[in-house]
């Protein structure tokens, strides 16, 4: 590529560049999205570079295959109870050795590595997420009752990116798994985010599961309702659809599901025309 032809690429994205100079945009990064090492270092590369041209990013991420990987390496079978793990004492000890230390640590070595300046927190740091039992049978999985963004914002301030790993505390001291995708829309939704973006390894939302031309590029959240009774929406695809509605409702202004296993997605969807994945709109 010609000097030229770089520098027209880059007064092209000035337009979206001022767009989110000075806002705050959310990105999910899940845990089935993270199993590339050359895709992680392109989301790592993506965030730096958003954070350099003045878009406050917050990282929220999962790490389910790296527990699992632990469990299994410690004898212990996972369960799932409507996509949501079952967490008794022992499990919620992993969760937060994998989450809150491996997994958190290991996103803002990257980040540093490639020019950012990043800090980790979990949803016990300053009571960030403070959650209940949401269900007896899920053993330690948390309801977020409360978001206290304050540590957010104060390291934003301080042009830092939080990592925020989804693990809360309750209010005798309990520490909770907390579901990734749920986390996410809620903090989105206390910081009054421009933009959730929620990484996974799905295209978005289609209208014909095995057809990816059927991708629907925007949808409003009475839309995502109907789609669901019509069964268009259905399975693992239901909850993420669900906590896209609640961040679009707690005040998110748009909010996307995209597949974070195409190269470079995020800056597609922020900095080009095209967009990726399905965006939800109030």
């Amino acid at each position: 590529m010609k000097p030229t032809e770089r520098a027209e690429i880059l007064v092209q994205a000035l337009p979206y560049i001022r767009k989110y100079t000075g806002k705050i945009v959310v990105i999910k990064y899940g845990g089935n999205a993270m199993t590339s090492e050359i895709l992680k270092q392109q989301v790592m590369e993506d965030i730096v570079l958003l954070r350099l041209v003045g878009v406050n990013v917050v990282l929220v991420h999962g790490g389910g295959p790296e527990i699992n990987s632990l469990m299994d390496r410690l004898g212990k079978k996972p369960e799932f109870i409507d996509g949501l793990r079952v967490t008794d004492k022992e499990t919620v000890d992993i969760v937060q050795m994998v989450l809150a230390g491996k997994v958190n640590k290991s996103l803002v070595s990257l980040l540093g590595t490639k020019g950012g300046r990043a800090i980790g927190l979990s949803g016990i740091d300053d009571k960030l997420i403070e959650a209940v039992f949401k269900n007896e049978k899920l053993g330690f999985v948390g309801e977020i009752t409360k978001i206290n963004p304050e540590s957010v914002y104060d390291l934003l301030a301080k042009n830092y990116i939080p990592v925020i790993s989804t693990i809360a505390c309750g209010e005798n001291g309990e520490i909770f798994n907390i579901n990734g995708d749920t986390a996410a829309a809620y903090i989105a939704g206390a910081l009054h985010a421009e933009r959730l973006i929620m990484m996974t390894d799905i295209a978005g939302i289609l209208r014909d599961p095995k057809d990816p031309a059927t991708l629907i590029p925007e949808i409003t959240i009475e839309e995502a309702e109907e789609l669901k009774k019509s069964g268009v929406i259905s399975g693992g695809m239901i909850p993420k659809a669900d906590c896209c509605i609640k961040a679009i409702r707690e005040g998110v202004n748009k909010v996307i599901i995209m597949d974070g296993r195409v190269p470079h997605s995020i800056l597609i969807e922020l900095l080009t025309d095209e967009g990726a994945g399905t965006m939800f709109l109030a």
